[in-house]
């Protein structure tokens, strides 16, 4: 059985990292040769894991025109539904041959599963975990069923009010889930940036108890590096090699030199957030002699007394604490001193 090494390193290793999947969709085109260099560019991109949908036409809708199944105000505009998962849908013979590339890559590959069918058939071939999607959160039957998997989940929540969102966690962990993370989703295609409400995020992994993150369907790296700022565990992006050569999805997918950029961005993020600390770092640690202290400004004659004229708070630190102004001041000096001499108390009388 396959491990999700990657998923299990970045949500629990001793070195906790976003968990960052290039999602494979439908930009495949009908050629399971571009898939493979799909997942082979996802790798050389930074991913840690691709991730597939496994449906058909007919496990998703029925192949109707009237106008239920007719697609209105999206990318699709006009088609139908059978007609686009028709065109999108990878093949399933593809998936041994898929998985088998990504594991060799040192990838996670998992799936969607839309179905029972689908869930037995990616059972059978050891994935690690299940992904679902925003738009099956209210697929009650199909939740129990991945959940008895007793693999992890991962779960969009697009569309998904807070009541609907709290009934498909508790049909999950009831039936066995053992691991979930919830992610923040705007199930709009592109999805425009003002609704991506990002501080929702540490809000779910708050109300749910588990890791949060964001499948971002918005243009460019910008939204998905603000999610790993405010908490995202996980960031699912739509992957393809050129938006130019079409495809259902390619309009709000990401190519590899982008999703590259991204990687090296959240990764640069993600060390710069650290940890809460108020301990002086290595770096500091040699600035700190350039800070203020007391200086005798003007030579001082032995006997004469410490005056602001005399004493100031200047750069560097060598001498005394700046604290000690106010009790400097009117106190006589024990020696000549001259200007330039850090201030301490063998030199004050």
């Amino acid at each position: 059985m396959m491990n999700a090494t990657r998923f299990d390193q970045c949500l629990k290793g001793p070195s906790p990292r976003a968990y960052l999947i290039a999602e494979v969709s439908a930009n495949h085109n009908g050629s399971i040769e571009r898939a493979e260099a799909i997942i082979r560019a996802a790798a050389e991109s930074g991913a840690d894991a691709v991730k597939l949908q496994t449906y058909t036409a007919d496990t998703l809708t029925l192949a109707c025109d009237n106008p239920f199944f007719r697609i209105q105000g999206t990318l699709w505009e006009g088609r139908t539904l059978h007609d686009l998962y028709q065109e999108a849908f990878l093949p399933w013979e593809w998936h041994p041959r898929l998985m088998a590339l990504a594991a060799d890559l040192g990838l996670d590959c998992f799936s969607t599963p839309f179905d029972p069918t689908a869930v037995a058939f990616l059972e059978d071939l050891g994935v690690p975990l299940h992904k679902v999607a925003s738009f099956e959160v209210v697929d009650i039957p199909l939740l129990k069923t991945i959940a008895r998997t007793g693999k992890p989940v991962i779960l969009s929540t697009g569309m998904a009010t807070l009541a609907e969102i709290d009934e498909a966690v508790r049909t999950l962990r009831d039936n066995g889930t053992p691991e979930l993370v919830l992610l923040k989703c705007t199930s709009s295609y592109p999805a425009p940036v003002e609704e991506a409400n990002l501080r929702t995020i540490p809000h779910l992994s708050a109300a749910f108890g588990c890791p949060a993150g964001l499948s971002d369907h918005t243009l460019g790296s910008t939204v998905a590096l603000a999610a790993v700022c405010v908490g995202a565990r996980v960031v699912e992006k739509h992957f393809t090699l050129s938006r130019a050569d079409g495809g259902p999805d390619s309009a709000f997918s990401m190519e590899p030199h982008e999703f590259r950029s991204m990687v090296d961005a959240i990764r640069t993020a993600e060390a710069a957030l650290g940890t809460v600390s108020y301990d002086r770092t290595k770096a500091e640690q040699g600035s700190v002699v350039f800070r203020r202290s007391l200086f005798v400004v003007a030579d001082v004659r032995a006997g004469e007394p410490f005056t602001a004229q005399n004493v100031r708070s200047i750069r560097p630190g060598h001498g005394l604490h700046t604290r000690h102004y106010d009790e400097v001041l009117g106190r006589r000096a024990r020696c000549d001193i001259a200007r330039g001499t850090p201030l301490s108390r063998d030199l004050i009388d």
